[in-house]
């Protein structure tokens, strides 16, 4: 009888656990959905018929504080926040980066100014956020319990404060001879033979950033008289939530199909030469292949990753011509594919002809797991009726340190370390109820060993 009360009191302890563990759960929950939003406008961007804008903004306005980044979107608006196509205003691509600087210096001074880059290891593709055309319809949204943590006190340098830095890159194609090749930056369009900084362009370049460099122009049609300059802006919509233990911070990883890996001896990765060139051009398919359907362009490169984890969010980005791209590991199986989507109408989001959104990967959380020093194989495609001149091959991946798993009675519950220090009082109460069975149960061991005696 006495045993029996005692199971029934041990039991009646551990459905009261549990339920504890829920409500804490969802408290939690409750505040990793408290998501907030903030909608920001760039400096205004002056563009006339055919002109670029490549401009970068320093100390752009961001969220403030220890948060984690739930999604980053932007895109092309005029004085009134209307929407611009794709066919009025080209939206290139648009950076965000990360980067400490000293209190009270000026963001100019070079010596003051330490970047924050992203895990990956191009040095040129250092930004945190970043898209072009089909920012519009491409998921930037990161699953819960996650997030890309920023604003920690413990990793900004002291004395430093954190900023953000914006890169826009937009044409204007309006009234242009060739809207696609304006937007691909033929240099035979732009009258350009030397790149930004003045030095004579690489024999055989025919077209890409070294001539669609900010304030340049591409040619307009024949007769066309200026028809004035337009102001825009690029809106950008941050949602974000406020530090917890409950999240688990992502590392951000930019991946190059023209990433060639080659080091010189004694340099590494993170401190060599550019070895992502970031661009490339698409050479037009012959008659044979043509007709055999056979228009494809495939690069691939090999990429290794020092420091793995499991992933969370993949996406690329392409230019116009782009059929998919696609992310391999060592033994073959296939971690993410991202395929464009092509608008088919005129208004803002839907332009014919444009990329205006990218296919996204959410594997399920802990089921992808790159290992720490994998050989990967990314693989870009593209269309080769035609030439394509300043495409790209990115790939934007999100990876999580893997997290313990343990069986519990009533689930099978993701258990993290960040979780079991919110939770602590739950692991006092569990320890205490053990505490109190064990003495319950010595002393009638105790007891019933007194009666025997006595009898």
């Amino acid at each position: 009888m006495w045993y029996s009360q005692l199971w029934i009191v041990l039991l009646l302890s551990i459905m009261l656990l549990s339920s504890s563990s829920y409500i804490a759960a969802g408290r939690v929950e409750e505040e990793n959905y408290s998501v907030k939003t903030s909608v920001f406008l760039s400096p205004p961007i002056y563009l006339k018929h055919g002109s670029v804008q490549d401009k970068y903004y320093h100390d752009i306005p961001f969220p403030r504080g220890h948060i984690a980044i739930k999604s980053f979107n932007g895109e092309v608006v005029d004085e009134n926040g209307n929407s611009i196509p794709l066919h009025e205003t080209y939206l290139h691509h648009w950076v965000v980066a990360r980067y400490y600087i000293q209190k009270e210096a000026k963001d100019g001074d070079s010596e003051k100014f330490i970047y924050a880059r992203n895990s990956g290891a191009c040095r040129n593709l250092g930004q945190y956020f970043g898209l072009g055309s089909e920012t519009r319809k491409t998921s930037t949204w990161v699953p819960d319990p996650y997030g890309i943590v920023i604003g920690n006190p413990m990793e900004i340098p002291e004395g430093y404060e954190e900023k953000w830095l914006l890169n826009v890159h937009a044409i204007d194609t309006r009234n242009v001879e060739d809207r696609l090749g304006c937007t691909e930056c033929k240099c035979s369009l732009y009258n350009v033979t030397s790149d930004q900084y003045g030095r004579p362009l690489a024999n055989g370049y025919v077209g890409g950033l070294h001539c669609c460099y900010d304030e340049t122009q591409c040619r307009v049609k024949e007769g066309f008289i200026n028809g004035g300059v337009r102001k825009l802006y690029l809106k950008y919509t941050v949602k974000w939530v406020e530090w917890n233990p409950r999240i688990l911070p992502v590392k951000i990883f930019i991946l190059d199909v023209t990433d060639t890996g080659d080091y010189p001896p004694g340099s590494s990765a993170m401190n060599a030469p550019f070895s992502c060139k970031v661009e490339y051009s698409v050479p037009s398919c012959d008659s044979s292949s043509e007709a055999n359907r056979e228009c494809v362009d495939v690069r691939r490169t090999k990429v290794v990753l020092p420091h793995g984890g499991d992933i969370i969010y993949g996406v690329a980005h392409q230019h116009t011509g782009g059929v998919g791209s696609a992310l391999y590991g060592e033994d073959g199986q296939l971690l993410c594919s991202s395929y464009p989507f092509y608008g088919k109408g005129e208004e803002a989001g839907d332009e014919a002809g444009y990329i205006v959104g990218m296919s996204t990967c959410y594997p399920k959380p802990g089921s992808l797991n790159i290992r720490d020093g994998e050989l990967l194989t990314l693989i870009s495609n593209y269309s080769s009726l035609r030439i394509h001149t300043g495409v790209m091959g990115l790939f934007y991946l999100l990876l999580v340190e893997p997290q313990p798993k343990l069986n519990t009675l009533f689930s099978l519950q993701q258990v993290t370390v960040p979780y079991l220090v919110e939770n602590w009082w739950v692991i006092l109460l569990a320890g205490g109820i053990m505490a109190v069975v064990a003495a319950a149960i010595y002393r009638r061991n105790e007891t019933d060993s007194y009666q025997m005696v006595v009898s």
